[in-house]
């Protein structure tokens, strides 16, 4: 494989990503989202089960994950709206 020169520079072990700043950003923007999602499923969710967002607390739980996901990465929270 023709590699640029310098490339071996950039790679980052497995262990150094797992440190970084933004994937423990990214980390805590999904693991607050999926907690937020599961406590709107508690306190205000749909009881009849038929929402499907929050019909169920899986449901709530990954959309809420997702949007603390995209919350963390979006253009805006790295200063470029």
């Amino acid at each position: 494989m023709d590699e640029t020169p310098g490339a071996e520079n950039t790679k980052l072990s497995m262990k150094e990503r797992l440190r970084s700043k933004a994937f423990l950003k990214t980390f805590a923007g999904v693991a607050g989202g999926v907690l937020l999602g599961y406590l709107y499923y508690y306190f205000v969710g749909c009881k009849s089960g038929s929402c499907a967002i929050t019909g169920s607390p899986y449901g709530s739980m990954l959309f809420g994950g997702i949007l603390g996901m995209y919350v963390t990465n979006s253009p805006c929270s790295k200063g470029a709206c």
